[in-house]
């Protein structure tokens, strides 16, 4: 409807229109499961208006995002699966349309190089579509992020576009979602990661440890200039236990921060790692920019071996 709100000529394509939508669906109490499969949903969604030439670029476009995705939060795929529709369901009666749209898809496929499996019965009821399949730690397999391509929708909206013949013409659909609903990715990231999350990822990603309340002047200026940094930390002080106690109980912090009385005369820290390895004091300047390069990088690694000690 906002696509046919106005006319649209051939140089405004491709157009790309995303969302974060609302979606409710009506499931039985025996298939619900925790996040994984929810009666309300939050939907990385994106419309693609195309033209014909440009369909193939736009999804594999779109399965690069993906697999761009994925990298950064730490994803490893299953499968990909090509979903195609099968004898007995219900599914848009336009033969040469699926054809069209199943050509195109393989031709992403093969392009990726990725491996890939056809299945009859898993279309969308307008289309074919590439499926990006997830596991759980019971091998339970659930679809996470899809491609499809879509000529009917376009078709029963009466969509079009002004050629550069001065004709009208229909314009194709992609569908993407990049990582599907929201629910579903969280539930597979605290699943695969147990909490422990890439550092660009982590709802704190630096704890200041002083040793005594002698360094906690130190320690909240550190975390002051964290959060001037757009990093997210915290102070833990001694009112928390000892220094070991507070370590094991920051576990899942990529990023721990210890200064004791050395450390605050140099504007040091002692740079706990996540990952068990401890660095050796270096300035908080130098650390800081560090980490806050790893994490706007959206890296999966803490640390970059070649700095570490």
């Amino acid at each position: 409807m906002i696509y046919r709100s106005r006319s649209h000529s051939y140089r405004e394509l491709p157009l790309r229109m995303a969302e974060l939508g609302g979606m409710y669906r009506s499931e039985l109490s025996g298939v619900l499961g925790g996040l994984t499969r929810v009666r309300a949903i939050q939907l990385n969604d994106a419309h693609i208006f195309c033209t014909l030439d440009q369909v193939a670029e736009e999804a594999y476009g779109a399965l690069e995002m993906i697999r761009s995705a994925y990298r950064a939060l730490g994803i490893t795929p299953v499968r990909h699966r090509l979903s195609l529709p099968d004898a007995g369901g219900k599914y848009v009666a336009a033969p040469e349309l699926w054809q069209r749209a199943t050509a195109l898809l393989t031709e992403v496929l093969d392009r990726s190089g990725l491996p890939y499996e056809a299945v009859a019965g898993e279309a969308a009821f307008y289309g074919p579509k590439i499926d990006v399949q997830v596991a759980d730690s019971a091998g339970r397999e659930s679809t996470l992020s899809t491609v499809q391509v879509d000529f009917h929708q376009p078709e029963q909206f009466d969509l079009h576009y002004i050629g550069a013949d001065g004709a009208k013409h229909r314009p194709v659909m992609v569908h993407r979602s990049i990582v599907g609903s929201v629910e579903r990715a969280a539930a597979h990231l605290i699943e695969q990661h147990g909490g422990a999350f890439p550092a660009w990822l982590a709802p704190t990603q630096l704890v200041v440890l002083p040793i005594s309340d002698s360094e906690r002047p130190n320690a909240e200026a550190l975390a002051g200039r964290c959060a001037d940094l757009g990093l997210r930390a915290e102070v833990a002080g001694p009112e928390r236990g000892s220094l070991g106690a507070r370590i094991r109980e920051a576990r899942l912090v990529p990023y721990q921060a210890v200064i004791g009385a050395k450390e605050a005369a140099d504007d040091h820290v002692a740079l706990r790692l996540r990952d068990g390895r401890r660095l050796d004091p270096r300035p908080a300047a130098d650390v800081l920019a560090r980490i806050g390069a790893l994490v706007g990088a959206h890296s999966a690694n803490v640390w970059e071996d070649e700095v570490s000690s």
